[in-house]
């Protein structure tokens, strides 16, 4: 059985212009000791997905529809109590900026101590050992001095770090970095995400890595999920979605990233706007962007369908030449 399981998870905000699909029936597993990356531009719905998950969605934010287990335990319509002791504990979130998830009037060592108290049995004393181990863990230098330090005298690395260590202070099954290394440059981003690649090893923690660097799920995920427009586009190992990319989308950022030897070349954007969540079209989402739309496109949104053991994805470019090599069968008249 999967460590997590969603199953047909949909969340919305309800605002007075309507209801924002911010998740749309979205579904994925992640099995113990595994990475699973969550890739996709700003408002694909990846954070909303992590909060659905963590039970922290705050008004007008609510889940409408579906399931999420944690080891076979529902935690959708789950008591306060109930996800207390989920949260941390089982499941803990790197939130995308740390400067804004530490409280600036307390320093690094009281909040490191409440959280561990929070949930552990250790006193005062062994919880202030605990926060210099887990601060050693994340290679934070001179730890002691760290832990009488406020968060504003701490660079933003560090204080990455530091909100790595109260995460895994309590050692939990699942780990959910939200965009872990923005706004930090490209060296200190390698030592975090060395760091939690470690930490990976050494606990056997599974992690839900979300970001928009495509270099960052390279470089850590077993499989890859890419959203769109709160649903999930293409799914695959990390192998599938970089060398043998199926939806147009996915091709579309890949074709985006610079190379190495790519000075003299211009860069390939994806055309056009995000769609406006408030007025979805009935078509493929991203058929309003897409240069390879076809009628269909526009008139019906594509299943998801399975192309390998691993490589599932919801297109109808794919679908057409699978359709062309014989492989499937396009019913109901669809147009090629």
């Amino acid at each position: 059985m999967a460590l997590l399981e969603v199953n047909n998870l949909r969340t919305s905000f309800f605002t007075q212009a309507g209801e924002v699909r911010a998740v749309n029936d979205v579904s994925f597993s992640l099995d113990r000791g595994k990475v699973l990356g969550i890739v996709g531009e700003s408002g694909s719905g990846k954070s909303v997905t992590a909060y659905s998950i963590m039970q922290i969605l705050t008004h007008p934010g609510r889940i409408v529809d579906g399931s999420v287990k944690f080891d076979g335990q529902e935690l959708v319509g789950a008591s306060k109590e109930e996800m207390r002791k989920i949260r941390g504990k089982k499941i803990s979130i790197i939130f995308q900026d740390p400067m804004t998830s530490l409280n600036p009037v307390y320093t690094i060592g009281n909040q490191m101590r409440e959280a561990i108290m929070l949930h552990t049995n250790r006193n005062k004393k062994q919880a202030t050992e605990r926060a210099l181990e887990l601060l050693r863990m994340v290679n934070v230098n001179e730890p002691e001095k760290r832990l009488k330090q406020y968060p504003h005298e701490l660079s933003g690395g560090m204080r990455q770090r530091v909100m790595i260590a109260m995460a895994i202070a309590c050692e939990p099954d699942i780990l959910i970095a939200d965009e872990p290394t923005t706004a930090l440059d490209v060296t200190i981003q390698a030592q975090i995400l060395e760091v939690m690649q470690n930490l990976q090893k050494e606990l056997g923690l599974a992690i839900i890595m979300i970001t928009h660097d495509l270099g960052v799920i390279a470089q850590l995920c077993d499989e890859v999920i890419v959203m769109y427009a709160g649903k999930i586009c293409e799914r695959g190992t990390a192998d599938d979605i970089f060398y043998q990319p199926l939806h147009e989308y996915t091709k579309g950022l890949l074709a985006s990233i610079p190379g190495a030897d790519d000075d003299d070349k211009p860069l390939v954007p994806i055309a056009g706007t995000p769609v406006d969540l408030l007025n979805l079209p009935q078509g493929c989402f991203f058929a309003p962007r897409c240069k390879n739309a076809m009628k269909v496109c526009l008139r019906k949104y594509p299943q998801m369908c399975q192309f390998t053991e691993t490589h599932h994805s919801s297109c109808w470019m794919n679908i057409k030449e699978a359709a062309d090599e014989g492989l499937v069968t396009v019913t109901e008249g669809e147009d090629k």
